[in-house]
């Protein structure tokens, strides 16, 4: 995981270069680029990861379905896919029906990262990725309305803010 290379872009998003994932997490001079896929389940519910409690970013708290790197060279939809892929074991990913949410910018004290926000509707089957994600579960918008309520403490930072953005533009 550590010999990653990423793209590093500038505040427009013009790809300037090239640093390891090591020197980017922990960097935020070091602008990268991630995606991130919301697996809206056809009844409304929003599924959710797990993060491992090992992980150096948010361990143990609940994040995106799906996130990821761009790796070097690649395109946000084609990481989405890729990452649909390896994260949740979704057979179809190559032809899912992704819908772009929204981009948003992350910036904090550890990394600084442009993400574009995929959407995507199924029911599974998901077999996620256990070197990576403790586990999955479907969260109805009242629980998640509730953690929100409570602090979000149990979720990502990052997740607070795209999920504000989602449920406030979603029925």
């Amino acid at each position: 995981m550590s010999d990653e290379i990423f793209d590093i872009v500038d505040e427009s998003g013009k790809i300037i270069g090239t640093a390891p994932r090591k020197k980017c997490h922990g960097d935020p001079s070091l602008i990268h680029r991630t995606s991130h896929v919301f697996v809206f389940h056809p009844d409304g519910r929003i599924l959710l990861q797990l993060r491992r409690k090992d992980k150096d970013i948010q361990p143990g708290k609940w994040d995106t379905a799906v996130g990821g790197h761009l790796n070097h060279g690649e395109e946000y939809e084609e990481a989405a896919r890729r990452e649909l892929s390896e994260e949740l074991g979704y057979k179809g990913a190559d032809s899912a029906k992704l819908e772009l949410l929204f981009d948003s910018r992350i910036r904090n004290s550890i990394e600084s990262e442009n993400t574009r926000v995929f959407g995507f509707v199924s029911d599974g089957p998901f077999t996620f990725q256990k070197s990576e994600i403790d586990d999955i579960r479907f969260w109805t918008k009242d629980e998640i309305g509730d953690e929100l309520k409570n602090g979000g403490n149990a979720f990502t930072p990052n997740l607070v803010l795209e999920l504000k953005r989602i449920l406030n533009n979603r029925r």
